[in-house]
């Protein structure tokens, strides 16, 4: 009930978090609600949390949870946006770490970030929740499957197939082995 401990909350998880929604989503304006729905809700709910050292597996279910109520309630009520990001570009991947070619390399950056980005959202939900939690945020397999209520070699079966799907779907749209092995 401290001002001071949600600002801990927020200040530790909040970019994490954030970077998890938004990939798995794709969408801007849509993580940044659920960032903020489940850093409130994690603050008004921590108290009931049995199992402190599982937070951040809890943390992951609460944002994966508001992710799949938001996918359906866009189903039911689809929304059309104005908005467009600064850049014009997704987002949704960071592909900063890309050698710089040429003059050209920011607008090659932008799509393939686009790229990925779609490749990423035409995964499966339960290769797209692992592929994001294992490449970008850096989770261990035992984490992963804490998070999911699932086995650890089904977590790994998952990423793999995966990262494999993500790999056909980047090929078929015309890129080579290099370019794929700079942005993944």
């Amino acid at each position: 009930g401290q001002v001071g401990a949600f600002n801990t909350l927020v200040w530790r998880w909040q970019h994490r978090l954030y970077g998890f929604v938004l990939r798995y989503t794709g969408n801007h304006e849509d993580a940044r609600d659920v960032c903020q729905q489940v850093l409130l809700q994690a603050y008004r709910k921590l108290g009931r949390l049995r199992e402190p050292e599982r937070f951040s597996s809890w943390l992951y279910q609460s944002a994966l949870n508001a992710c799949h109520d938001r996918q359906r309630q866009r189903r039911r009520h689809p929304q059309v946006s104005l908005d467009h990001d600064e850049d014009g570009a997704g987002g949704v991947t960071e592909v900063a770490d890309l050698p710089e070619r040429s003059a050209a390399a920011p607008a090659e950056r932008r799509e393939l970030r686009e790229l990925l980005a779609r490749a990423l959202q035409a995964l499966p939900d339960e290769q797209r929740t692992v592929v994001v939690m294992k490449t970008y945020q850096d989770l261990k397999f035992v984490e992963i499957a804490d998070v999911l209520g699932i086995p650890v070699n089904t977590a790994k079966s998952r990423l793999y197939h995966g990262l494999k799907a993500l790999r056909r779907q980047l090929e078929a749209q015309g890129l080579g082995e290099g370019s794929m092995s700079d942005g993944l």
